[in-house]
């Protein structure tokens, strides 16, 4: 019977249901498992501990990643706490009600995992962003069409380009491969095209970057420093750099990978 399922076993099928479904009640899961609710809202606590899931008043989101998207997994490293962290940080400067554009990358879809069941108007270039976000009835998502790039699944490209510049948003949030002194960089021309077009869009613009990201050129300008509004980082960036946006008039809030829920 499934009330004699080890533990183990028993998260692991809560975490299957949840996943398949993109939301799932407290008393289907009970009732699934047989277990008491009480018994579920503890996996479903642990759930979100791992990041896979994000409560609410009856039952819980799949945030995780989707088993055909898992792009990011092979490319976890020493600083993916410190991007949850930015994620997390970040979600907390969106309004109920904004309208906002999220580039590609794994801190913006860090990002994204906050936004679940969340009254939003969502722009986005990423399709791991978009299939995360259409599980939510709450969110009213435009997704822009164009060339996809493999390594990262973003569109990009001439068609991309023009549907960016025919919308509006209060804010776009954008991650970056470098920061200079110069400013900010991928490693893409044709990204960098696409999200040039993202900044044009926007009233408010903001990078999302880990500390490792200082320091380092990458092959194709974005912008320079002054031509972002904030940038959202974590506690390791150097003093110089905190100096160096400061003069920029660039606003910098830190995350503390410690201090994340997740």
């Amino acid at each position: 019977m499934a009330g004699q399922l080890t533990s183990e076993t028993r998260r692991e099928r809560l975490r299957e249901m949840v996943q398949a479904r993109g939301f799932a009640s407290l008393g289907e899961l009970a009732a699934a498992l047989e277990v008491s609710e009480s018994t579920i809202r503890r996996d479903l606590e642990q759930l979100e501990k791992e990041g896979q899931a994000r409560r609410t008043h009856g039952g819980a989101f799949w945030t995780g990643e989707p088993d055909t998207m898992q792009i990011f997994e092979n490319r976890r490293d020493d600083s993916w706490p410190a991007k949850v962290a930015i994620g997390e940080l970040a979600a907390a400067m969106i309004e109920d009600h904004d309208t906002i554009l999220l580039g590609g990358g794994s801190t913006t879809y860090e990002l994204a995992r906050h936004l679940v069941n969340r009254p939003l108007q969502v722009v986005t270039n990423s399709l791991p962003v978009a299939h995360l976000l259409s599980t939510s009835d709450s969110i009213d998502l435009v997704m822009i069409g164009g060339c996809v790039r493999g390594r990262t699944a973003v569109t990009i490209g001439p068609m991309a380009d023009s549907m960016l510049r025919s919308i509006n948003v209060g804010k776009v949030f954008l991650s970056v491969a470098g920061i200079t002194e110069r400013g900010f960089f991928n490693s893409n021309m044709m990204l960098v095209e696409s999200e040039k077009a993202m900044l044009e869009s926007a009233d408010q613009t903001i990078v999302v970057a880990d500390s490792t990201k200082f320091g380092k050129v990458s092959l194709s300008r974005l912008c320079g420093l002054q031509e972002v509004d904030t940038v959202v980082s974590d506690e390791g960036i150097e003093n110089s750099w905190k100096e160096h946006l400061e003069f920029a008039d660039v606003k910098l809030v830190l995350a503390s990978a410690s201090e994340s829920k997740i």
